[in-house]
């Protein structure tokens, strides 16, 4: 079994978990190594397991309980394996799978894990799952149904890549289709048809004179956005399409709620046919929080807004403040080129501690 040392460098242990494979869906090896050395390295933490995600908390009676959550999971191999480093001094670099997104963010909460024995707060640390896939297999999901308690706190902090910098709540985000509807001919007479990928026009139209909402919650400035992401429709080389869909994504700021995103897509596009496909809410940042307040001001009172979907709106949507805060450029996330800043993990480690201490 892979062994972990959990007093290590989180550098050296960032580089430790990343050499250890864990594309989504193939996660048991990593789980296993983590449970291993939270048991043995860890003795004053109370320790579960649940698939292949492995929770861990104190029980101090302090007044407070903070979140630390991470996936264990990546996306598939690139070329980017084993892990590999360049640089030095305040340049050094780890560049592997996972480095950024999140085994970066798994490394600092392991390392805190295994040395914070007596923490201000309570902290429970939360290791899950197939984060990069599918929702319905996502192990927070599953973690929350079938042991809620877990995931109970005053503030959630998941370490997704965030450039060292806290990130509060998140965008929610929709995709809806809008489907149009024709008659078929042969393109030699394609006057006696009616083209639906042409009937997209109008609505596309909308889509490029659209101009998306700035929103400013609690200082921190959210961008919307509305873009097309398809289209297809079609039927042969010579035969005018009788049916044609447009799919579109919504990131909306999270003062709104789903419903009302939804409504203010269905507003854009009135008088189209509009079909809701998934849908997730999004989070606000509850920067007011004491606990939240108290992360900020460790960080050096910097927080900016999350420009995208995580986690975090499963906390929030318990009714608990949440951020993002984790080592890495979350741009570099999911591409061949994966690195991380040596200082930035021991950044993001020295303000947790601190915040936690």
């Amino acid at each position: 079994m892979t062994s972990l040392e959990l007093r290590a460098d989180p550098a050296d242990l960032t580089a430790a978990l990343v050499d250890v494979f864990s594309v989504s869906g193939q996660e048991t090896e990593l789980a296993d190594a983590v449970e291993a050395a939270l048991r043995a390295q860890a003795p004053h933490l109370e320790v579960v397991r649940n698939g292949d995600a492995v929770l861990a908390r104190t029980n101090l009676g302090r007044p407070s309980r903070i979140v630390l959550a991470g996936h264990l999971d990546t996306v598939p191999l690139n070329d980017n394996l084993p892990s590999r480093r360049s640089g030095a001094g305040d340049e050094e670099t780890l560049h592997g799978l996972g480095s950024v997104d999140m085994k970066g963010g798994d490394a600092v909460f392991l390392h805190l894990a295994a040395t914070l024995a007596e923490p201000r707060h309570d902290v429970t640390f939360v290791f899950y799952d197939n984060e990069e896939v599918e929702a319905v297999k996502n192990g927070l999901g599953r973690i929350e149904r079938e042991l809620p308690e877990w995931l109970a706190g005053d503030l959630a902090i998941v370490g997704e890549p965030s450039n060292g910098v806290i990130e509060a709540g998140c965008q929610g985000t929709l995709r809806v289709e809008v489907r149009k509807s024709g008659t078929r001919a042969h393109t030699a007479r394609a006057w006696m048809g009616e083209n639906a990928i042409h009937a997209l026009s109008e609505p596309l139209r909308r889509l490029a004179e659209y101009s998306p909402r700035v929103v400013d919650i609690d200082g921190l400035t959210y961008r919307e956005g509305l873009q097309a992401t398809g289209i297809s429709g079609g039927v042969a080389g010579n035969v005018v399409p009788d049916a044609a869909v447009l799919t579109v994504n919504h990131r909306f700021a999270p003062d709104r709620s789903p419903a009302q995103a939804e409504a203010h897509v269905r507003e854009v596009f009135d008088g189209h046919d509009v079909s809701l496909v998934d849908m997730s809410p999004g989070a606000l940042p509850g920067l007011s929080a004491p606990a939240a307040a108290e992360l900020v001001a460790a960080a050096g009172g910097r927080a900016a807004a999350k420009l995208g979907w995580t986690d975090v709106a499963r906390f929030a949507a318990r009714g608990m403040a949440s951020v993002n805060f984790g080592p890495g450029n979350p741009t570099l996330a999911h591409t061949q080129q994966e690195n991380v800043r040596v200082a930035e993990i021991r950044q993001v480690t020295d303000v947790l501690r601190k915040f936690l201490g």
